[in-house]
Parts: C-alpha cells; sequence; structure tokens
C-alpha cells in the first residue's frame, strides 16, 4: 500500500466530499438493515394468526404496516445508493483528472534525454491504463470497502444479539475466507504488476507500428508485423489468462462458503426452534436475509483486493517516473529579457545514452543579429549546437553563454520563448493548417498567417488544398510532402518573431529554386535577429556572416563564404562539388 500513499494528497483535497459520501453509505446500508427485521416480524404476524393469538384484521393491517416500512427502507436505501455514487464515485473521476495533469505536467518536464531512454507507447499506458486502474481504487474500492466495513460492524454485533449461537455457526467460514483471501491476493500483485507490464509493451509496438506503416508496407513486412502482434497476443493472453484463473477462484469460494453459513442457519436454527430455544421461525428467515446481505460484501473483498493489488502495481509504475528529477530545471523563476549574443567556451558534449562525444572543446562568439551557418558531415554535432542553445541539454563541460550569462543563469521560460527553432524532422500535430502555423503565437491575425506563409513559400500550396488554411492534417502531417511540412514549419518559427532563429537542416526536401526564394525571404525575416542555420548546401551558407565547419565535433574552419573558398579545405570541395552538381 506504501506506494498508493501518492494519492493521499488528493483525498485530502476533496476530503470533505469524501466525508459526506462516506456518511450517505453508511445511511444506506442502515436503512438497508432495517428490512430482515420486518420480514421476521411479518412471518410472526402469519404465525400467531395461524395459531389464533391475532385476529384477521388486526394481522392484516400489520402485514400492511410491515410491508411498507420494507418497501420504504428500500426505497431510502436504493436513495442514498444513488447519492453516494454520486459522491464518491464523482471524487475518483476528480482524482484521475488531477492525476492525468500531475502526470502530463511531469512528462513536459522531464528532459529529452528521458524520452531517448523511454517508449512512447510505454508513456501513454502509463497515462491511460495505469491511471484508469487507480482510479477504480480511489473510488469504487472505497465505495464497496466502506459499504461491506458497516454491514460487518452494524451486522455481525446484531446477529449476535438476536441469536448468537446461529451467528455464531453462521459466521465460521469468513475467517477461512479471509485467510484464503490474504494468500490469493499476494499471486495477483505479481501477475497484475506482469499484465500492466505487458500492455505497455503492447502500447509500444502498436503505435510503432501505426506510425512507420509506410515503411512496412514499403517493405512488404505486413505479414511478419502480423507474426509479431500474434506472438505479443499469445502472449498477453497467457498473462490474462494467469490473473484470470487466480481471480476465479473467489466467486466460486465465496458461494461455496455462503452456502455452508445458509446450512448452518437453516440447521442450527431449525434446532433450536425445535427445542424451543428460538420462538419464531422469522428468526431463521431473518437470518438467512442477514448471511445473504452479508455475501455481497464477503464476495466484493476479493474484487476489493483484486482492485487495489492492480492499483498499486499501476500508482508504482506512475510513481517511478513521477520521481526522476527533469536534467534541465529553471533556476531562475524571474523572466530574463534575451538580447541575442551567444558564446560557447570550450564547449563540450556527449550523449549519455549511447557515449558518443557530439562536440569536442569547441568555442566561438556570436554577437546580436549575426548569421551563423553550421556546415559538416552526418554526425559532425551541427544540431547538437542548437540543442544547447535552446537548453533542451547541458553542456558536458565547457560553458555556453547567451548575453554573457550562462544558459543555466538564464530563466528556461524566457530563454526559449525567444527562440523559434525549426527542427531537422518537422514535426506538425494533427490540425488544422492554420493551428499548425500559430502554434507558438496563438493570438496571430489572419493577416500574419498569410504573410508568414508566403514567405516560406507555401502559401500557394495550402490555397490549393480543398480548405485551404482549415485543412485537417493527418498524424505528423503524413497527408503533406516533406517539403510543404519543412516551410510550414519555417512559417511557424517567423510567426513567432522571435529574437534567435534556429534552422536545423530545415530546407532539405526543397529545390533549388525554392530555397533561394525562402532564404531571401528569410534575411529579410531575421535582420537584427541572431540566426543559426544547420545545412548540408553551401547554397544555404553562403550568405551568412560567419559559417562554422564541424568535423568530429570540432571547429574545422571558421569564417565568412569568401573567406574559406579562398583557402584550401572541406568546404571549398563541398563547393566546388555541389556547384559541378548544379551545372550538370
Amino acid at each position: 500500500m506504501k506506494e498508493l500513499k501518492h494519492l493521499n494528497k488528493y483525498f485530502k483535497k476533496y476530503g470533505l466530499k469524501l466525508l459526506i459520501g462516506i456518511i450517505i453509505t453508511i445511511i444506506a446500508r442502515i436503512f438497508q438493515l432495517v428490512m430482515p427485521t420486518y420480514v421476521k416480524n411479518s412471518i410472526e404476524v402469519v404465525e400467531n394468526y395461524m395459531a389464533g393469538k391475532i385476529l384477521e384484521p388486526a394481522a392484516k393491517e400489520l402485514l400492511f404496516e410491515y410491508v411498507l416500512i420494507i418497501v420504504g427502507a428500500a426505497l431510502l436505501s436504493g436513495f442514498f445508493t444513488f447519492l453516494m455514487r454520486q459522491t464518491i464515485i464523482y471524487v475518483s473521476r476528480y482524482i484521475e483528472y488531477d492525476l492525468k495533469n500531475e502526470v502530463f505536467d511531469h512528462y513536459q518536464l522531464l528532459s529529452l534525454n528521458f524520452y531517448k531512454k523511454r517508449r512512447t507507447g510505454d508513456l501513454m499506458n502509463r497515462i491511460s491504463e495505469d491511471v484508469s486502474q487507480v482510479r477504480l481504487y480511489s473510488g469504487p474500492a472505497i465505495m464497496y470497502g466502506i459499504q461491506t466495513l458497516t454491514l460487518f460492524v452494524c451486522l455481525i454485533p446484531l446477529m449476535f444479539i438476536k441469536a448468537p449461537t446461529i451467528a455464531f455457526y453462521a459466521l465460521i467460514p469468513l475467517p477461512i475466507l479471509s485467510i484464503l483471501i490474504y494468500q490469493i491476493s499476494k499471486v495477483i500483485h505479481m501477475r497484475s504488476t506482469k499484465v500492466q507490464e505487458y500492455l505497455s509493451t503492447l502500447s509500444t509496438f502498436a503505435q510503432e507500428s501505426f506510425s512507420g506503416v509506410s515503411v512496412i508496407k514499403a517493405y512488404n513486412l505486413e505479414d511478419r508485423i502480423n507474426e509479431e502482434v500474434n506472438i505479443l497476443a499469445l502472449e498477453g493472453r497467457d498473462k490474462s489468462m494467469d490473473l484470470a484463473k487466480v481471480n476465479a477462484w473467489f466467486f466460486p469460494l465465496m458461494i461455496l462458503l455462503i452456502g455452508i453459513s445458509n446450512i448452518f442457519v437453516i440447521y442450527i436454527g431449525g434446532k433450536q426452534y425445535i427445542d424451543g430455544e428460538i420462538a419464531s421461525v422469522g428468526t431463521i428467515a431473518e437470518f438467512i436475509l442477514y448471511v445473504n446481505m452479508l455475501t455481497w460484501p464477503v464476495a466484493i473483498v476479493g474484487w476489493l483486493t483484486s482492485i487495489v493489488q492492480r492499483a498499486e502495481a499501476s500508482q508504482k509504475r506512475i510513481n517511478e517516473f513521477l520521481k526522476q528529477q527533469p536534467e534541465i530545471d529553471n533556476r531562475v523563476m524571474e523572466s530574463t529579457p534575451i538580447r541575442g549574443e551567444i558564446e560557447f567556451r570550450n564547449v563540450s558534449f556527449t550523449y549519455d545514452d549511447t557515449n558518443i562525444t557530439a562536440l569536442n572543446d569547441i568555442s566561438f562568439k556570436i554577437s546580436p543579429g549575426q548569421t551563423v551557418a553550421i556546415i559538416g558531415k552526418t554526425g559532425s554535432g551541427k544540431s547538437t549546437i542548437l540543442d544547447l542553445v535552446a537548453r533542451l541539454y547541458d553542456a558536458t563541460s565547457g560553458k555556453v553563454l547567451i548575453d554573457g550569462k550562462p544558459v543555466q543563469d538564464l530563466n528556461l521560460e524566457s530563454l526559449r520563448s525567444s527562440i523559434g527553432a525549426v527542427p531537422q524532422d518537422a514535426f506538425l500535430f494533427s490540425d488544422t493548417i492554420r493551428n499548425n502555423i500559430k502554434f507558438g503565437k496563438e493570438s496571430a491575425s489572419e493577416e500574419e498567417i498569410l504573410e508568414v506563409a508566403k514567405m516560406a513559400v507555401v502559401h500557394e500550396n495550402i490555397v490549393g488544398f480543398g480548405n485551404q488554411y482549415d485543412t485537417v492534417l493527418g498524424e505528423r502531417g503524413i497527408t503533406l510532402s516533406g517539403g510543404q511540412k519543412q516551410r510550414i514549419s519555417i512559417a511557424r518559427a517567423l510567426l513567432k518573431d522571435p529574437v534567435i532563429y534556429l534552422f536545423d537542416d530545415c530546407l532539405s526536401a526543397v529545390d533549388t529554386e525554392t530555397e533561394e526564394e525562402i532564404l531571401n525571404n528569410l534575411k529579410q525575416a531575421s535582420h537584427h535577429k541572431t540566426t543559426l542555420i544547420v545545412s548540408h548546401r553551401v547554397s544555404s551558407a553562403k550568405n551568412a556572416d560567419m559559417i562554422l565547419v564541424l568535423q568530429d565535433g570540432q571547429i574545422l574552419q571558421q569564417g565568412s563564404h569568401d573567406q574559406l573558398i579562398a583557402q584550401k579545405g572541406y568546404y571549398k570541395e563541398l563547393y566546388l562539388h555541389q556547384l559541378s552538381e548544379k551545372e550538370n
């Protein structure tokens, strides 16, 4: 239960509603306890009438009165049961809402490093399936638990007061049942954990398969994927069946033990009635009703145990990453203005998930408003520089400074709000094109949206669609070409109008003519803005104020386009090679 202590803050938050729900639950059960007594009284009236101890009119009047009491108690019990669900179950939904928000907020705080080590399907499963299991504990388990406890506390003493011998024999099976439940619950906990872990694996596989469906079809791998799904499904079936086999013991055992209790009541009660130890057969009927009233509470103990075990297994999985501290933390609460000066001082960076050193002791300085292009082979560390500027990672050694201050000493929100980034892999949401463009500036006007779309040379493409800017894109923008996705991402960054632009090879999927037009527009838009452009093309870099040529995480060459083509080296060779390709 220690994992579920995390929910105590929510129980405290909704404590008043829970207390009202608990009081209503107790009232509903008390009204339910009225009925067996008046059933007994009704039988006694019939017995007395048959024995000639009471006249027919009086017997009918009493029977009518008792029936009204029984019906009234049943209606009141039902009414308070309805109110009970409206309070306790509602609280469980509020807790589910709060817990999902807490999980999602924590997801957003965690660094990129965390996401590199975790699978999307697993993260999705924890915020959906695991939270749903916890909700059952915070609502139905509490509600039925209070019902059960109320009946035990009120009913068992009442049974001993009315007929202690019958009560003793009727309740003999309950301790046996408790011991069996305790033993079985340990097995349930272990198997529930395995089922939850399996569901994460299945969610991950499904998510990756759906996201990569184009690759699967292109390589004709449908049969292989189907086989893997079949293997996963069989594994899930086996794990679920293992859990179901344990759960299947509960109800048969309970029905058996309740049946034994009823036999005890009939036999012992009948014997006592014959011996004259109890005055009425109505007592036997009353105790049969009591025992059957205990049937569901006793049966529910097993179900509650299963819910609690599942919830603890799920909450443990949730707690595992809620305890994860974000590697990139916001150390400065006050907002900090950003001018756009960037400096790297002896910066090195190693990815701890692969141990690859992406940058090795590099130093350079960019003045506010300068445009810097970064050229180099794949894996030379170009994108890593942009990630360090945006503080998606912190340098392993050395210092990254913005406006003369280490990035760690800047307000993280201020820093990232001052940056317009276009990643290498352009990501678009399954939403309208308009909403994707104004993602970074919700207050943008229609004129502003059209202006940046034209600057990104994507306006003509958009108006060619049936719904134009209201066209809803598929997941990750799958309905668009690579070049269209890149240009919409550029428009999104331009609309934000930031202090610093980070363009990570964002023109790789467009033709050279379109690239030239976009670059000219970007030059105008980024005037007086600090701009870093990562590219494999010299055409994207030649107009930059400074060009950095990287190789194996180090600066191989540095200077303007004219300076670099005037000297031998990688940049001149790349320029001549791409020039000859263009001419051919």
